[in-house]
């Protein structure tokens, strides 16, 4: 199945995707919620609902204004290195053990939102990366298990202020800008994809210009071994998220430095997913129109 959680005619809520046309599956029952955390906690029949979905009206998927797939997730883990290419343009050494760190809520928007470029720094990167979103929680899972605890695969733009990454050894300043996190719109379950969500052409633009060009295979903690490693240290919860780390061709890396620039729109897209596009504004400006109004 394909979601998006969002807002259409039908209201905010969950939103059934097939092809160009969406059904809000909240309108269908009020139980399904604003967001995936009725469904993934298996509160509602899906399936039944799925059947159904020509009682509402269809809503061209054009139509729907994005929201986060889950609102506030109890955690949003990231690996920082995970493709053997971007390790070394970054000029790191391969590592034996994922680099690991948190994103705040704060930082997420959905796909569509303005990504905001702070006043203290120009330095705002682009990353295009997978998204896991869990389905079911767990400690200490197998690598063997772990694709069971998997909901679906969406989209991550993991936007990085370069200047404040390297301020610190931890990565957490130059990660948490307010509005630089974008996620979604459109999440797919695990039966729509290759096992792991392997194999699949991940790429960043902005127009015409192909900022990266990778493919998910070149990964090397799969999925399935980034949950395990991860539930090492930390018990997994339904509906947290879990993003993969981004292929070469960093802006940080390009002669000379490629920065995302007010103006601009990012597009990240993984084949089989989808898109997740958002323009860039300045912090300044943003606060200017806030003001006006």
């Amino acid at each position: 199945m394909r979601f998006i959680v969002g807002t259409g005619a039908a209201g905010q809520g969950v939103y059934l995707v097939e092809g160009t046309q969406a059904w809000s599956l909240t309108a269908l029952d009020s139980k399904v919620g604003p967001d995936l955390r009725a469904i993934i906690d298996g509160h509602v029949d899906v399936n039944a609902l799925a059947e159904r979905k020509t009682s509402v009206p269809a809503e061209p998927v054009a139509g729907l204004t994005p929201g986060l797939p889950i609102a506030l997730p109890g955690k949003i883990i990231c690996l920082g290195l995970n493709y053997v290419d971007h390790i070394k343009e970054g000029g790191y050494d391969i590592p034996d053990y994922p680099a690991l760190f948190i994103r705040t809520n704060s930082s997420m928007i959905p796909a569509g939102a303005p990504m905001v470029r702070p006043t203290c720094s120009e330095q705002l990167d682009y990353e295009a990366e997978l998204m896991v979103i869990i389905g079911k929680g767990g400690k200490h899972i197998s690598e063997a298990d772990a694709l069971s605890h998997v909901f679906g695969y969406t989209l991550f733009n993991d936007g990085s202020v370069r200047e404040y990454q390297r301020k610190t050894h931890q990565w957490t300043p130059g990660k948490n800008f307010d509005a630089t996190g974008p996620v979604g719109p459109v999440i797919v379950t695990p039966d729509e994809l290759p096992e792991g969500a392997n194999g699949l052409k991940i790429e960043s633009r902005v127009g015409q210009e192909i900022l990266q060009s990778a493919t998910t295979s070149d990964m090397l903690w799969s999925v399935a071994r980034t949950i395990a490693t991860v539930s090492e240290f930390t018990t997994l919860e339904p509906g947290d998220y879990l993003a993969m780390g981004t292929p070469p061709g960093v802006g940080h890396a390009k002669k000379p430095p490629r920065w995302l620039r007010p103006g601009e729109t990012v597009e990240v897209e993984i084949e089989g997913i989808g898109i997740c596009a958002n323009p860039i504004i300045a912090e300044e400006d943003m606060s200017a129109t806030e003001a006006a109004e």
